[in-house]
C-alpha cells in the first residue's frame, strides 16, 4: 500500500498517516496479532472487514457517544492516499489518546472468568457467588487495562481506583458511561441479527475538551461475538473473533515466543470466513459491496 502522507504510528494492525487540518488517515492493514506477537501470515481482507464494521458502528452509537469518523468514503481522502486503500482507510479526528483500555462485559468469560473463578473479583469488582463461565451478568460491568505501547510488554488490569489515579475521575466517568452505553446499544442491535456481544474492548482520545472513541469500535478483533443458536452456559462458545487462530496455536504447544509457526492456508481461510461472516450478519449487507481497490 502506497501512502504519500507524513506516517506518524504504526500499531500492531493500524497505520496512522498526517492528512492535515487535525486530520489523520487511519489505514487498517492485514496483518494479525495474537498473544501480542504479530504473525508473519496476514489475512486477506482483514483491514477491510474491520474498517467495514467500525464505519458501521460508528454511524450506528454517534448518538450515545461520539467518535472520531469524519469519512470512510475513498473520494473524501486526500491527495497521497492510494487506489489500493479503498475500504481498509478512514479519515478520523486527531486526538490525544486516553491511556486506558476500556471493556465493557455483558457475559463473564475470558480474564474475567479467570479471575472470578479464583476470587469471585472482575478487577476488583465482587460479583455474585455461583456464576458459570459464559454466564450471563445481570447489569453490564465496566473494567479498564493499561495501554501500553506494541513491543512494551502486556496490559495489566487495573481497578476502579488505580483507572481513576491514572486518568482523574472525570475522564473515567465518561468514559465508563460512554462505553456501557456502546454496549448496550451493539448487544441489542447484535441479539436481533442472532448473535451475542460478550464483550467489547473501547479506546478514547481527547478532541479538545470532548472524550471521543477512537481506533476501531465493535470489530471481530475488539469484540467477542457468539452464536445465539450455539451459546452455552459453562462452556467456551464459538466466536467471530480471533480466537480460532489462538485455539490453533494452543493445539500446536507454541510457548508465545516470537516468531509464531507460520499458519496453515486452511486457517487462514477459516479467520477470513469469519471475518466476513461477522460483518455480513450484524449489518445485513455483503461484504463484496464495501469499497474496494477496484470499484
Amino acid at each position: 500500500m502506497g501512502v504519500a502522507l507524513p506516517h506518524r504510528y504504526t500499531g500492531k494492525v493500524r497505520d496512522l498517516y498526517d492528512a492535515g487540518s487535525d486530520r489523520m488517515l487511519m489505514v487498517a492493514s492485514d496483518r494479525i496479532s495474537v498473544f501480542d506477537v504479530v504473525l508473519d501470515d496476514p489475512i486477506p481482507d482483514k483491514g477491510r472487514a474491520l474498517t467495514a464494521l467500525s464505519a458501521f458502528w460508528f454511524g450506528q452509537t454517534a448518538a450515545v457517544a461520539p467518535n472520531h469518523l469524519v469519512s470512510a468514503t475513498p473520494s473524501d481522502f486526500p491527495a497521497g492516499a492510494s487506489e489500493d486503500l479503498a475500504g481498509r482507510a478512514m479519515l478520523v479526528r486527531s486526538a490525544r489518546p486516553i491511556r486506558l483500555e476500556c471493556i465493557a462485559r455483558g457475559y463473564l468469560f475470558g480474564s474475567a472468568w479467570d479471575e472470578y473463578d479464583v476470587t469471585g473479583t472482575v478487577c476488583g469488582q465482587a460479583l455474585p457467588s455461583g456464576l458459570r463461565q459464559a454466564e450471563r451478568l445481570a447489569e453490564p460491568i465496566f473494567t479498564t487495562t493499561t495501554k501500553v505501547e506494541p513491543g512494551a510488554g502486556h496490559d495489566e488490569t487495573l481497578t476502579d481506583g488505580e483507572a481513576r489515579a491514572l486518568v482523574g475521575d472525570a475522564i473515567f466517568e465518561q468514559c465508563r458511561d460512554a462505553a456501557l452505553a456502546v454496549y448496550r446499544v451493539a448487544a441489542a442491535h447484535a441479539e436481533g441479527r442472532t448473535l451475542i456481544l460478550a464483550d467489547t474492548k473501547l479506546e478514547f482520545g481527547a478532541v479538545d475538551d470532548a472524550v471521543v472513541v477512537i481506533d476501531e469500535l465493535l470489530t471481530s478483533d475488539s469484540s467477542r461475538y457468539w452464536d445465539a443458536e450455539q451459546y452455552e452456559i459453562g462452556t467456551s462458545p464459538p466466536s467471530f473473533d480471533k480466537q480460532y487462530v489462538r485455539d490453533y496455536y494452543s493445539a500446536t504447544g507454541w510457548d508465545h515466543t516470537p516468531p509464531a509457526p507460520r499458519l496453515p492456508a486452511d486457517v487462514i481461510a477459516g479467520t477470513r470466513a469469519r471475518y466476513v461472516d461477522a460483518y455480513e450478519r450484524l449489518t445485513g449487507a455483503r461484504f463484496d459491496d464495501w469499497y474496494g481497490p477496484t470499484r
